[in-house]
């Protein structure tokens, strides 16, 4: 299949969990342009088919529930017997929590961690079995700024699920390296995005003081750091964070 990408995608099956929106619409079209087969997991099956519809021929979408193992094992093995393999997964479904510290309660908590760390953490578990068949496996999660420095504007509840994001990257990397699986991270900054769209106007303004380069980023910048982690070229790449953030943090 002829492709305009300058990495090896095609080919292989990606599985994107939040793939119906936003940063994971983004990151499924460059996989399906790249002549990767695509699995878009949404919470709502109508979502899914629609964003794969969007796609079409390569793609197809599941009902997934990432906080419920048993509907990631469910999904996984729809898309493993649809497709024949499954080479990659990001993951990308997320929600934004913005709970002062003395609103937060324990159900919103647990919430936010449910979908944002546990789910993370299950999907790769029970993906694992489905990777190590490939010749070129990949696990790409998608954390946050907030989770490398704690962010600006968002409740601690979101903090502390992607800055868990990145130590899962580190520490499953390191496990899963004799499989030849590497697990890799993209920490965005603020994307133009539903979330974005869900504060208010002085919380955009004042984020948008705080970045060098003066402007939020696009969910097609970081799908396209995505597509290097997902790639063939990648295979030597691993336990690595990937800052797309306009120069907000620099480590």
């Amino acid at each position: 299949m002829k492709t305009d990408s300058v990495l090896t995608l095609t080919g292989r099956t990606a599985v994107v969990t939040g793939g119906s929106r936003n940063i994971g619409l983004s990151i499924a079209k460059k996989f399906a342009k790249s002549g990767m087969n695509v699995a878009i997991l949404s919470v709502s099956q109508g979502s899914a088919n629609k964003a794969a519809a969007s796609i079409k021929d390569n793609a197809i979408g599941i009902q997934c529930n990432v906080s419920d193992v048993a509907s990631v094992e469910a999904a996984l093995a729809t898309i493993d017997k649809h497709f024949g393999s499954i080479d990659v997964l990001v993951n990308c479904a997320g929600v934004l929590d913005m709970a002062k510290i003395p609103e937060m309660t324990v159900e919103h908590w647990d919430e936010v961690m449910a979908i944002n760390a546990r789910g993370t953490f299950f999907m790769i578990q029970q993906s694992v079995k489905y990777l190590e068949k490939s010749k070129a496996p990949r696990i790409i999660n998608i954390s946050s700024n907030s989770g490398r420095m704690g962010g600006f504007e968002n409740g601690m509840a979101y903090s502390a699920s992607k800055g868990a994001m990145i130590a899962m990257t580190y520490g499953i990397a390191r496990q899963l390296a004799p499989k030849k699986i590497t697990v890799n991270c993209v920490a965005p900054g603020t994307i133009e995005s539903d979330m974005l769209k869900a504060r208010d106007e002085e919380t955009i303004k004042r984020l948008l003081g705080r970045f060098p380069i003066g402007r939020f980023g696009t969910s097609d910048e970081v799908a396209a750091a995505v597509c290097y982690f997902a790639s063939e070229e990648a295979g030597f790449t691993t336990g690595a964070v990937l800052d797309v953030n306009g120069g907000l943090f620099m480590g």
